[in-house]
């Protein structure tokens, strides 16, 4: 019988998927002590929970993370000798389903066509189509490669960015991140998945956006640390690009007093892009779970060196 230990808000919601299908696991609520943490050897749940453990000296032989990120765990002084995976083949869908809801609701201009409603104006500007529109994966990983196949059948044109270029499915073209100031040239729409790792602070800046089409739209559901803030802001002021949707910021609530807020050509929502659906999260468990008693490697394990 193997001792769980979970940390997640929502663990009410896993805890039946794991009774269902694994009726002999022994689970356990944290209550955010060492002392209870010491005695499970396998942890499930958010990297910021498991990081506070960690720091009084706790340790999980294997943690299960229910983000797909876990930046909280690479502080200093917390430890990496134990096995980590992140959650992969959760979040694919429900980003894909945002990322083109709003690729949509920028070619039919529906936020334009919502302000002549209440003007009582009959606006017949006609809509664009995402039918051969160029658009940019940064971040072609697990869940752009699952965004990728959504948007496939919308006759878009794919290119990629990620950390190793290789040939991927689905897309025309993919390359690395140093290219990534020439690859945003020809885009319609430029969508950010990269993880929050050393390498992809602030990548997002002046010359980035400077080399955009005034048309495109910028996306970013992957860290708010990618994006220099105020560079996006003159970006849209001096109409660089034509408009961002941003899901994820440096600073989460996003400050009442940021200038974000008072941007028309932006949309803010608050980190809902990726809801983890505890089905999904519970099945992802269950197979590694199998995996790390048999010793074999795990879907989604972290390489700690290389920071995902």
């Amino acid at each position: 019988m193997t001792a769980v230990l979970l940390l997640d808000p929502r663990a009410d919601e896993i805890i039946p998927v794991l009774h269902h299908a694994a009726p002999a696991l022994e689970l356990a609520l944290s209550g955010g002590t060492a002392e209870q943490a010491h005695r499970y050897p396998v942890w499930l749940g958010q990297p910021d929970v498991a990081a506070g453990l960690l720091a009084q000296g706790a340790k999980p032989k294997w943690l299960q993370s229910t983000w797909a990120g876990f930046k909280p765990l690479l502080a200093e002084g917390l430890p990496r000798d134990y096995r980590l995976s992140r959650a992969v083949g959760v979040f694919g869908q429900p980003i894909a389903e945002y990322v083109i809801a709003h690729m949509l609701r920028h070619e039919l201009q529906l936020a334009e066509r919502q302000v002549s409603q209440q003007r009582r104006e009959w606006n017949h500007r006609l809509p664009g189509s995402l039918a051969g529109r160029n658009v940019l994966i940064v971040g072609a990983g697990e869940i752009g490669c699952e965004v990728a196949g959504f948007l496939l059948p919308f006759g878009v044109a794919l290119f990629g960015i990620v950390h190793t270029p290789r040939a991927l499915p689905h897309f025309q073209q993919v390359v690395g991140i140093a290219e990534l100031k020439t690859a945003v040239r020809n885009m319609d729409y430029v969508i950010n998945i990269l993880p929050d790792t050393t390498a992809t602070t602030d990548i997002y800046c002046t010359e980035i956006f400077a080399a955009m089409k005034p048309s495109a739209l910028f996306i970013n559901v992957g860290r708010g640390s990618a994006v220099v803030d105020e560079d996006l802001l003159t970006a849209l002021y001096t109409k660089q690009i034509a408009g961002a949707v941003l899901d994820v910021f440096r600073q989460e609530p996003l400050p009442a007093a940021h200038s974000f807020w008072e941007e028309p050509r932006l949309t803010l929502t608050g980190h809902i892009a990726g809801p983890m659906v505890p089905a999904l999260m519970g099945q992802l468990f269950l197979h590694n779970l199998a995996c790390f008693h048999k010793g074999e490697t795990l879907r989604g394990e972290v390489d700690f060196s290389r920071e995902y």
